[in-house]
Order: C-alpha cells, then sequence, then structure tokens
C-alpha cells in the first residue's frame, strides 16, 4: 500500500516538472542508483528485500514499458517472469480447494470389490459403484490408488510394431494435440498444434478458451485445403478428439484416426515434442496478455520454426526445404540478421562484402 501511495505521489509530481528538470532528475537518481549497485556487489551493503508490491510493480512495467529490459539493474529479466508465474501458482493454490478426502469406509469398500474382483480395472469399480446410486464414488484414477495396476508395460514387440508403423507411414501421417498456456489474467488458453510427420512441419494451429468437436473439426478443415490431407491421423485420448462428431467427421474425409494407448504419450512423441518445443522456446520467454497476443506471437513463431529452425532429425534441415545459398568460406561470409519474435530469435541472410558494404 505504501509503495502505491509513492508511485502515485511521483507521478503527480511529474506532471509539473519541466523536461529539463526530468532529465537531470533521471541522472541524479541513476548516480545514486550505480553507487548503491557497486556497493551490493562488492559486499558492502546488503541485496534489500524484494516485497509484493515491488513483484507487481516491475510485471505491470513488463507490459507497459518497452525499455524495462534495459533499466534492469538489481535482477535480470527472467526474474520478472519467475514472479509473474509464483503469483499464477500462488492465486491457483489459494482459489483450488483441493480433491475431497476419500473416507477409509469408502476405502475399504473398493479394497473389497478389488480382492473379490481382482480382475476389474478402476474404471470397472467406478462403474460398479455409480450402478449401485452411490453418489460420492471416487473416480477412477482415485480408486486405482487403492489398488494394485496390473497392466503392464508394452513389449518390445508392441513398441516395434508402432514405431515401424511410424515409420514405414511417415509421409501419410498428421499428429494432432493440446497445449495449455495461461494469460497475465490467469484466463487458461488451449492451442492446437497439427504437425506432419515427414518434416516436422506446424500444418495449422489455432487458439480457444472453449474446445469443441466442432470447433476442431473445423480446424482440420483449414488445415487440410484443396484435398491436401493426410493418411491417418493420430491424436490422445482427449474427449474433444474422441468425440462421434469429430470422428465421424474424420471416416467422412477419408483420414484413419489412430488413437494412441492411454497414458502412453510417446505414441504421439511428434507431437509431443513440437509442445515442449513451443513452451520452452516461446512460452517461457513471455506474458501472454490475451488470445490475440498468443495468436500473433505463434503465427510468427510458426514462420520461424518451419522455415528457419534446424532439426537433427532433418539432418540439421528445416521442416520447409529452400535452395540452399551459394557455399562461401566462413572468413568471407557476411551475415544480415533479421530479428524474429523482437530478437528473441534471429534469421540470418548470406550477403557478399560488396552488398554488405
Amino acid at each position: 500500500m505504501r509503495l502505491h501511495i509513492s508511485i502515485a505521489f511521483l507521478r503527480l509530481r511529474l506532471l509539473f516538472k519541466s523536461t529539463k528538470q526530468k532529465d537531470l532528475e533521471i541522472i541524479a537518481l541513476r548516480s545514486q542508483l550505480a553507487a548503491f549497485h557497486t556497493q551490493m556487489v562488492d559486499g558492502k551493503i546488503s541485496k534489500p528485500k524484494i516485497t509484493k508490491q515491488f513483484c507487481e510493480f516491475w510485471i505491470f512495467l513488463s507490459q507497459n514499458f518497452d525499455g524495462w529490459k534495459e533499466v534492469l539493474v538489481m535482477f535480470k529479466p527472467d526474474t520478472v517472469l519467475g514472479w509473474n508465474r509464483r503469483r499464477f501458482k500462488n492465486h491457483w493454490r489459494q482459489k483450488s480447494q483441493g480433491r475431497p478426502k476419500v473416507s477409509c469406509e469408502v476405502i475399504a469398500k473398493i479394497k473389497q470389490i478389488y480382492r473379490e474382483n481382482p480382475t476389474l480395472s478402476p474404471e470397472k469399480i467406478h462403474e460398479r459403484l455409480t450402478d449401485m446410486n452411490i453418489y460420492d464414488a471416487p473416480a477412477p484414477n482415485t480408486i486405482a490408488k487403492y489398488i494394485k495396476c496390473k497392466k503392464k508395460p508394452p513389449t518390445e514387440r508392441q513398441r516395434q510394431s508402432w514405431l515401424t508403423f511410424l515409420r514405414n507411414e511417415a509421409k501419410g501421417i498428421w499428429a494432432i494435440d493440446f497445449a495449455t498456456v495461461v494469460t497475465l489474467k490467469f484466463e487458461v488458453l488451449y492451442v492446437l498444434f497439427v504437425v506432419s510427420h515427414d518434416r516436422r512441419r506446424i500444418e495449422h494451429f489455432a487458439v480457444t478458451a472453449q474446445p469443441s468437436g466442432k470447433w476442431v473439426a473445423q480446424q482440420m478443415r483449414n488445415a487440410t485445403p484443396y484435398g491436401r490431407q493426410p493418411k491417418y491421423l493420430i491424436h490422445d485420448n482427449d474427449p474433444v478428439l474422441t468425440c462421434r462428431f469429430f470422428q465421424g467427421f474424420l471416416a467422412r474425409l477419408g483420414i484413419i484416426s489412430k488413437r494412441i494407448t492411454p497414458r502412453s504419450p510417446w505414441q504421439n512423441g511428434v507431437a509431443e515434442r513440437l509442445i515442449g518445443i513451443v513452451r520452452r522456446e516461446l512460452f517461457d520467454h513471455v506474458i501472454l496478455l490475451n488470445e490475440k497476443h498468443l495468436t500473433v506471437l505463434l503465427k510468427e513463431y510458426a514462420e520461424y520454426y518451419n522455415n528457419v529452425r534446424t532439426h537433427q532429425a532433418l539432418d540439421g534441415g528445416t521442416p520447409i526445404q529452400r535452395e540452399p545459398p551459394p557455399g562461401t568460406w566462413a572468413r568471407d561470409t557476411v551475415l544480415k540478421a533479421r530479428p524474429i519474435l523482437g530478437g528473441l530469435y534471429h534469421s540470418y541472410e548470406k550477403r557478399s562484402r560488396g552488398e554488405a558494404a
């Protein structure tokens, strides 16, 4: 509260000062800050304690002041992004009430049913309880905590069978998956990615706050113009992707739906890896404002991913192939950089020394 009052007072004072007075005051404050920072680095004085209001103020500055990174002295830009992520965690920790506790009597009934029917899965035990009209029947995932899961990992033959399918049909396989992101106002958005297996190319992406089977079907129409479509579409068991409407839509297009085994994300590794890459290279470096802001960033990143970013799986090539520039020696090469995503990444174009001059 005290910090907010001080900031409001400073803003009021600035309204009555001339530009010259403001410049002199900035120089005076920066000189004192430089002296303070030097003593702090030398260990003569301890680092000041950062308050919650101070963190929120810098999160606000990062969204409203373009040059906020250049004026940082006491901490790094990643620290401000970390403050925002920590604020999000605290927000949901306070808002969430947690799952209801399972009573000892219910746990005993679960174990009794499983002991008397050892072949039943957690899903079947849940169905038994709901069939008996038990109001507080635990979910299958909760039931699985109190019984011994007998599901065996995939055998080497099963793994090789799936991997053989992926290798042999790579040119006709696309994968689809959702990624979730959180905006500055803690709004949860869903990003749909469609990626091809043969060239690891982002074929399409879309953002929404409320995904549905009809919305995903429309996105597949947008991703398959002029009859260009895959033979197989790999996806997980998300209800939006397994609903009757979307499955019927794929069947009408002649696309074979390949649903992965539950709790086996390795079977959709290309899409899972893409989401991990986008999260590490984009989402972890920005604070998203809203759906429009996210769409603009993803559009620029998708162009960078498809045309500039190299991939080991493609022998160092890019998803969209292009003619290589003329060969040159490193000492004779001049590079012209073009910033991408505000300078987070860059693409390069080779120039001759005559053109560079």
